[in-house]
């Protein structure tokens, strides 16, 4: 079982930042970061390899997002920048503990995920 905490969301106007973090109890493998806004379903946004080495990036947020990991402390983090008010929603963490696959992109292949961090972009 692995316990993942997300941290770093918040308010921003348009244009701005937010990175967020991901805190795991323990080892992981690949990891993800999905987003749900109001009455739509979750969407993947970002997802790394178990070291770090492949990145893959939603259409949406490529050039924008940037995900990187931290083996040693267990963190996986996410910088958006530029960011647009489409972006707001609530932000999930993801983890695999086993592998393959090295960087799933759907919900259904992570087993662990964290509560959630909202993040809202305003005009």
């Amino acid at each position: 079982q692995v316990q993942l905490v997300e941290s770093g969301g918040g308010l921003v106007q348009a244009g701005g930042s937010l990175r967020l973090s991901c805190a795991a109890s323990g080892r992981t493998y690949a990891m993800g970061w999905f987003r749900q806004a109001p009455g739509k379903e979750r969407e993947f946004v970002a997802a790394i390899s178990w070291h770090g080495g492949r990145i893959l990036y939603a259409d949406s947020v490529k050039g924008r997002f940037t995900s990187s990991r931290d083996n040693a402390k267990n963190t996986v983090s996410l910088q958006m920048n530029s960011l647009k008010p489409e972006d707001t929603a609530v932000y999930y963490c993801a983890a695999r503990t086993t592998t393959p696959p090295l960087i799933p992109t759907t919900a259904a292949e992570y087993a662990y995920w964290g509560q959630g961090t909202s993040v809202t972009v305003t005009l």
